[in-house]
């Protein structure tokens, strides 16, 4: 390992979030929270961090503006310098799937219900909300969405979601009031998928 590197990872750690920490945090809050309030909506983040990798814009975002000290937080393949980032940018430490309350996953299949918290019949919130990025938001095949937010049905077409996505969601949803919710990302762009949203072929 090069002798310095140390000293990379301290100065990637410092570069990549939020220029204007309270106004930037507000204004990716509210993009998720419109894309929550709405299932099938996409909310743009903007260029407001430049995160690591494995990270994307939104995701890198994201976590800036929801996680802290205090939230379990699960990121698939992180490496050290994600690590720092995250704990510089945040105060938060890298847990298990298990104790996730925020993860960053590679997809959303049925293993994904096995892996990360999904709340108890006495307290549904403590489930994890899921991270996915996709490669495009209109390139996949149809999905029909129903439910709270959703004013009659929508059509969304994200791609690189899987055969086995809607399957996944089915079962997911039979879990209510528990279940995880899912926020796909593309880029900097955010569309939510909560766990009361019913997701079915086209």
């Amino acid at each position: 390992m090069p002798a310095n590197r140390p000293i990379d990872l301290s100065s990637r750690a410092v570069e990549g979030g939020f220029a204007n920490p309270v106004f930037d945090a507000q204004a990716v809050f509210a993009a998720v929270l419109q894309a929550i309030s709405r299932p099938g909506t996409v909310a743009d983040c903007g260029s407001r961090a430049a995160p690591p990798a494995p990270l994307s814009p939104a995701q890198g975002a994201i976590l800036l503006a929801l996680a802290d000290a205090e939230t379990g937080l699960f990121v698939e393949a992180a490496d050290a310098a994600l690590e720092a980032w995250l704990g510089f940018q945040t105060g938060a430490r890298l847990t298990e799937a298990a104790g996730a309350e925020i993860a960053v996953a590679g997809r959303f299949d049925r293993s994904a219900l096995g892996r990360f918290p999904l709340g108890t019949l006495a307290y549904p919130d403590r489930s994890a909300t899921l991270i996915v990025e996709v490669p495009s938001f209109n390139a996949g095949p149809p999905l029909r969405l129903s439910g709270p937010g959703v004013r009659g049905s929508a059509e969304i077409r994200p791609a690189g979601l899987g055969e086995g996505f809607v399957a996944a969601r089915r079962a997911n949803r039979a879990l209510a009031p528990c279940g995880l919710d899912l926020l796909l990302t593309c880029g900097s762009r955010v569309l939510a998928l909560p766990r009361s949203t019913l997701v079915e072929e086209a």
